[in-house]
C-alpha cells in the first residue's frame, strides 16, 4: 500500500498545503491551484475538465475517452474503496491525473486489491488533493475547459512558470486525433460478459449475432454489453477499411467511444462508415462513434465549452418522450443545423438541448452521444443494445 491520509487527519494536511505544498495545478491563464500530491511524483500537461458522478473513480480514470485530460471530481470522496481487477475499462489508463477535494484514505472494501495512491504510481499518473474543487469546477463551467499543467514533487520544488509554459504550449484537443492512440493493435476476438458478483465469474451468453466492433478507444463493458446482448464480437482497429470488414460477413458493425477531435478521426474513418452504411450494413454507434457517424454522412461537429461528463444527465427520447439518465463522457457535439436530410435527432440533453442521438431515416443505423453501457452510470439506456439486435434480426429476414 502506498502513501495514505487518515479521514482525522484531512484538515491538518490541509493546513500544512498552505506552508508547505507538494502538489499544484496551473492553468494557462496563470491560475495556480496548490495543495497535497499523491500518486506518481511527475508532471503532466493536458485539458483541464470535470465529472459529476459520485461512484467509478476506476472506470472513469481507465475510460480511453478520457485520453489528454486531467479530471477534477466534483464529489469529495473519492479514493476511499481503493482500486480492484473488476473495475476498469481498459488495461492501461488514458487519463493524465486526477484532482479531489479530499485527501485519499485508506480503502474501505472487501474488493480492493491497491490503494488507490499505489494504483496511480503503478499507471505514473499524478493526483492533488485539498484544492478548492468548486471553484475549480465554476472556472471550467463559466470560462471552458482550459490547459493545465499538474506537477506532484514531494520535495516541494514546484515551478510555476514553468508549468504555466507548459500549459500554454500543449496544442489542446481541438484538429488532435487520439483514437490512433488508444485503439489496438491488431484484430482479435472479444470473449467476456459482465462480471457477476455473486457468482464471481462473467456472464455467458450464447452467441447468435457476428459484430464487428471499430475500436477508436473502446470500453471494456460495451464489449461486455455486446457479448451479453448475444453477439460475437470481433475487434478491429480503428484505420480498418469498409472492405476489410465486410470480409468477415458480419451481422453488424459496432462504432465504439473514443477520444480526441471526431472531425480529425474522421478523416480516414469517415469514408469507410459511409461505405458500410451504403452497403445496408446495421450500424451502431456510442459517443465518438455517433461523430463519426454523423461526419460520414455530411453533418459537422464542435467543440464545447466545458462538455458533459458525470452519470446523471437526464436525456429525451423524442420518440417515447420517455426520459433516460445517462451516463456521458464528451468535449465534442453534432451540430444540429449540419445534419443531412436522411439524419433525424432522436434524443436530446435536457440540459442543454444538444444532441443526443440520431437514427437514418431509410439505413438500418443509429447513434447516441451518451454511454449505455454505463460503467459507471445509470442502467436506463441499455435498451439500446437490444435495439442493435433487433436491427441486426430485420435486416438478415
Amino acid at each position: 500500500m502506498g502513501q495514505k491520509i487518515k479521514s482525522g487527519q484531512y484538515f491538518a494536511a490541509l493546513r500544512a498545503n498552505r506552508d508547505n505544498p507538494t502538489a499544484a495545478l496551473v492553468l494557462e491563464d496563470g491560475s495556480v491551484f496548490t495543495g497535497y500530491g499523491f500518486g506518481a511524483a511527475t508532471t503532466n500537461v493536458g485539458e483541464i475538465c470535470f465529472n459529476t458522478s459520485m461512484t467509478g473513480y476506476q472506470e472513469i480514470l481507465t475510460d480511453p475517452s478520457y485520453a489528454g485530460q486531467i479530471i477534477t471530481f466534483t464529489f469529495p470522496h473519492i479514493g476511499n474503496v481503493g482500486a480492484n481487477d473488476q473495475d476498469f475499462e481498459t488495461i492501461t489508463p488514458s487519463a493524465l491525473g486526477l484532482i479531489v477535494r479530499q485527501a485519499v484514505t485508506n480503502p474501505a472494501s472487501w474488493r480492493a486489491t491497491s490503494d488507490l495512491d499505489s494504483w496511480l504510481k503503478t499507471h505514473n499518473l499524478p493526483g492533488i488533493s485539498g484544492i478548492d474543487t468548486r471553484a475549480l469546477t465554476r472556472r471550467i463551467r463559466d470560462l471552458g475547459a482550459p490547459r493545465g499543467a499538474l506537477c506532484y514533487a514531494p520535495d516541494g520544488n514546484i515551478d510555476v512558470d514553468a508549468l504555466k509554459a507548459q500549459a500554454v504550449a500543449w496544442p489542446g484537443l481541438k484538429n488532435m486525433d487520439l483514437a490512433v492512440d488508444v485503439t489496438c493493435d491488431n484484430p482479435h476476438d472479444w470473449h467476456q460478459g459482465s462480471w457477476q458478483m455473486d457468482k464471481s465469474a462473467h456472464l455467458e451468453t450464447p452467441s447468435k449475432y457476428k459484430v464487428v466492433a471499430m475500436d477508436f478507444g473502446c470500453k471494456h463493458n460495451i464489449l461486455r454489453s455486446l457479448e451479453d446482448a448475444g453477439c460475437a464480437v470481433h475487434v478491429v482497429p480503428a484505420n480498418a477499411t469498409a472492405d476489410e470488414i465486410v470480409a468477415l460477413q458480419p451481422d453488424g458493425v459496432f462504432l465504439s467511444n473514443g477520444p480526441g477531435d471526431p472531425a480529425a478521426t474522421a478523416a480516414y474513418a469517415g469514408p469507410q462508415i459511409a461505405k458500410l452504411i451504403d452497403q445496408n450494413m446495421p450500424v451502431f454507434g456510442i459517443c465518438i462513434g455517433h461523430q463519426l457517424m454523423a461526419l460520414a454522412l455530411g453533418a459537422k461537429t464542435h467543440k464545447m465549452d466545458r462538455g458533459h461528463r458525470g452519470a446523471n444527465h437526464p436525456v429525451k427520447d423524442l420518440a417515447t418522450g420517455k426520459i433516460e439518465i445517462t451516463s456521458q463522457n464528451h468535449g465534442f457535439v453534432v451540430d444540429p443545423d449540419s445534419l443531412p436530410a436522411e439524419l433525424e435527432v432522436s434524443h436530446i440533453s435536457l440540459f442543454d438541448q444538444s444532441v443526443e442521438g440520431l437514427r437514418h431515416t431509410s439505413k438500418p443505423a443509429f447513434c447516441v452521444q451518451y454511454h449505455p453501457e454505463s460503467s459507471p452510470g445509470p442502467h436506463d439506456s441499455r435498451y439500446l443494445f437490444e435495439r442493435f439486435i433487433d436491427l441486426m434480426e430485420k435486416t438478415k429476414a
